[in-house]
């Protein structure tokens, strides 16, 4: 496998998406895959989503993007509110232009999962690929057991699953151990024989009280995660200027919760 860049929940927000990949570039990596919701939330889907399709070698459908396409079910009303709004931005009428048409048609056909030899790409989780949240709280049991849910997901892991969704960036073992970035000094060594479940973290909406941008690299033996530091309060001013949008979409972003 090739070295390849990991992004997942840009969330509309260009200046976040725009340094990660400045980031990357600089990495001399050419294969990005991204696990979705490159919309939702934040004030820019059209731009972020063409730059998406441009770079991005897959990108995978998101809760954002299937409720973009259907209807913002089991959302909370801000999320609902930034769903309709973005689908207004993104659904081509009668007199749309081509490339509008196209980008719709493109996030019709997104795919739930991929995989590549022993690796399994999702936006969510293997048992749902657009709505299960793998958590913390998933990977512990009162008597010291593997739970069923993490035993569930393993069955169905080959090597490595990388999942976002949660925008908590992590690594799950086997053994039900759940270990945050700053665990590891940033950088995990994939011991040959493993089996984990790797949180790529978010882009545009970080919730692990960290602001700035996450995503990772993988060259087969090390995920190393990069956090990126980025104009939020340009993405926040944008925000707070669509009535659409809740202003919560944009405080968080300065706290990264």
């Amino acid at each position: 496998m090739k070295k390849i860049a990991i992004i997942s929940d840009i969330h509309s927000n260009l200046e976040a998406f725009t340094v990660v990949l400045e980031d990357i570039r600089q990495r001399n990596i050419d294969t990005v895959y991204c696990l979705g919701d490159v919309i939702g939330y934040g004030p820019n889907p059209v731009e972020c989503l063409e730059k998406a399709l441009q770079v991005c070698n897959i990108i995978l459908m998101g809760n954002h993007e299937e409720a973009v396409l259907s209807a913002a079910l089991a959302f909370n009303p801000s999320a609902k509110q930034a769903v309709d709004w973005t689908r207004t931005k993104l659904k081509p009428g009668f007199f749309s232009g081509s490339r509008k048409k196209e980008r719709w048609d493109v996030l019709k056909t997104l795919p739930l999962c991929y995989t590549e030899n022993d690796y399994l790409f999702v936006h969510a989780s293997p048992l749902d690929p657009t709505m299960d949240y793998v958590l913390k709280a998933d990977t512990e049991d009162v008597f010291g057991e593997i739970p069923v849910k993490i035993r569930q997901i393993f069955n169905q892991i080959d090597k490595v699953c990388f999942v976002g969704h949660t925008h908590m960036p992590g690594i799950i073992t086997e053994e039900s151990e759940w270990y945050s970035p700053d665990d590891f000094g940033w950088v995990w060594e994939h011991k040959k024989g493993t089996r984990i479940i790797c949180n790529v973290g978010s882009v545009g909406q970080p919730r692990d009280r960290d602001n700035r941008a996450c995503y990772v690299t993988y060259d087969e033996t090390e995920i190393c995660y990069h956090r990126l530091a980025y104009d939020f309060k340009k993405t926040q001013e944008k925000i707070y200027k669509i009535t659409q949008l809740d202003n919560r979409n944009g405080s968080r972003l300065e706290f990264g919760n």
